[in-house]
């Protein structure tokens, strides 16, 4: 075990990337996202588009959950927001520019996203736990029934959904698929790194401080009332980018891509990957996207592609799906993070201490 961490300098305490090890893997990461869409067929880029779009509201999810202690089962909610908000304010500002349209309608549907996420919020200044989880899944039925009503169909679409614009950022049209992995990865890592200054701030210490104990906190000054709207606000807007970001991805949208199966992927995705820290979110998104597609490809590899077997090799998914959750929950609660993070310690500290 190491005894001491010898710090010069301010500096050098605030690091993140203190040790060889995780630069590496943090900038080796990067290095081969940048390189992945040289070598990567259609398919791979269109599950990597999927995997960003979805990290982004993960770690919304990550902010009020993991930092913050508060359970939310309804974000699905606000990635619909976040999506329906900028398909409607892309066609109410159809007279703009389309160069300069995302810069307006983004920021738009982020706003209107965490407006609502402060709405949903004003629940959990009464109650926390499993009724503020309940609270937010009644939020998430109500939105989605009032997407799917006919009054609002002019502007949502209905049932059968709404077409969605294409983006052009500044003359540059994102029209295929490789071109959109390079604006949703780019967001992806801003929204990371921009999570992780968050709580070295005193924002984010008081966000840590109401998961830790509440009551603590507020006798220290911290106030309930703000921070935990502010906490929900943040994780709605982070929902918010990434609806937006799946409306540009995603030719039409339809009321049923934001039902519950979503919220409760992203509280999966949560969990596996690892609550209140940066790269849990990241690890989930992986896990939980790339298992699927693998039992399916090593299933419909052993069947022969038959349908009369996809029948029963279809439930194999959820079965699998649901052991890794109880695995990680009775064997590893802290996620992938948690064991990327002994790993690293271990390869820091050869040949000397291990655990």
């Amino acid at each position: 075990m190491i005894n001491g961490n010898l710090k010069a300098d301010y500096s050098a305490d605030e690091r993140i990337l203190n040790n060889r090890n995780k630069q590496f893997f943090v900038y080796g990461s990067m290095f081969f996202l940048t390189l992945f869409p040289v070598f990567a067929d259609d398919y791979a880029v269109l599950m990597a588009c999927k995997m960003g779009i979805l990290l982004i509201a993960v770690i919304g999810v990550n902010v009020l959950t993991g930092y913050t202690g508060l359970i939310s089962l309804g974000h699905g909610a606000f990635i619909a927001i976040g999506a329906y908000s900028t398909v409607i304010f892309s066609n109410l500002f159809d007279g703009l520019p389309t160069g300069i349209l995302p810069f307006v309608v983004v920021p738009l549907a982020i706003s209107v996203s965490a407006i609502i996420g402060i709405i949903v919020g004003l629940p959990s200044l009464r109650v926390k736990g499993l009724y503020l989880a309940v609270a937010t899944l009644a939020a998430s039925f109500i939105v989605k029934f009032l997407i799917e009503q006919d009054l609002f169909s002019p502007w949502t679409g209905g049932i059968v959904g709404i077409d969605t614009p294409v983006p052009n950022i500044l003359g540059w049209e994102l029209d295929t698929k490789r071109e959109m992995y390079v604006l949703i990865t780019v967001l992806a890592i801003c929204t990371m790194l921009a999570a992780q200054n968050l709580f070295r701030t005193r924002v984010g210490r008081a966000f840590i401080a109401i998961r830790d104990r509440d009551y603590s906190a507020e006798i220290l000054g911290i106030s309930l009332l703000r921070y935990k709207l502010m906490s929900f606000a943040i994780s709605a807007g982070y929902c918010g980018l990434s609806g937006a970001l799946g409306a540009y991805f995603y030719a039409r949208i339809l009321p049923d891509q934001f039902g519950l199966n979503l919220s409760l992927e992203l509280v999966a995705a949560l969990i596996v990957g690892g609550m209140g820290r940066t790269l849990g979110p990241f690890f989930g998104v992986i896990i939980i996207m790339l298992v699927p597609e693998l039992i399916k490809i090593s299933m419909s590899s052993a069947t022969g592609g038959s349908l009369d077997w996809a029948r029963y090799t279809a439930p194999v998914q959820e079965i699998v799906f649901g052991l890794l959750l109880v695995f990680f929950l009775l064997k590893e609660p802290l996620g992938i993070n948690q064991i990327t993070d002994r790993m690293l310690r271990a390869i820091n500290r050869w040949p000397f201490a291990r655990g």
